[in-house]
């Protein structure tokens, strides 16, 4: 064992424990007429978002929700919904990187095996697979950010 591995200064460490399907849900609600060729693209409208437990000291339960409503002239077509999720193990993070790993590098890490349900399951229920293009966690964390910054700096506001 090295001098750094026995005294306990190990680096950062972030380790997946265990990840799982917490819900899934999929609605084929105008089946199969909804099933044929369409004569219009459909519109997607995708909903993305991350949850964080803490579960003890070092463990964190993150669960990505991935939600997608395909419709064509106001006509549902499918309405699908993931939530993925992973027990995540953080040793030696420092406590003003933990929020930034939680909501960024967890989900980045587990978004591919969400990203495949969603595409079994749209393709299971009779349409072409959904393959949805790689979320900047980056960009979703830094809005975040600035919404819950405005949201106080406008409760803070006297009426």
């Amino acid at each position: 064992m090295s001098d750094q591995a026995s005294s306990g200064n190990q680096g950062a460490q972030l380790r997946v424990l265990t990840q799982y399907v917490k819900d899934l849900s999929f609605e084929n609600p105008n089946a199969p007429q909804s099933l044929g060729p369409v004569e219009d693209q459909p519109a997607i409208n995708l909903r993305v978002d991350v949850g964080v437990k803490r579960m003890s000291e070092t463990d964190f339960e993150v669960a990505l929700k991935v939600g997608a409503e395909a419709a064509t002239k106001d006509k549902p077509m499918f309405i699908a919904e993931v939530e993925y999720a992973a027990l995540f193990r953080l040793i030696n993070i420092p406590p003003a990187d933990l929020e930034a790993v939680l909501v960024v590098e967890c989900p980045r890490q587990i978004f591919p095996f969400a990203r495949r349900i969603l595409a079994d399951v749209t393709r299971d229920g009779g349409f072409p697979p959904l393959m949805i293009d790689p979320i900047d966690f980056v960009s979703l964390y830094q809005q975040r950010r600035e919404q819950m910054a405005a949201q106080v700096e406008n409760a803070a506001k006297p009426n």
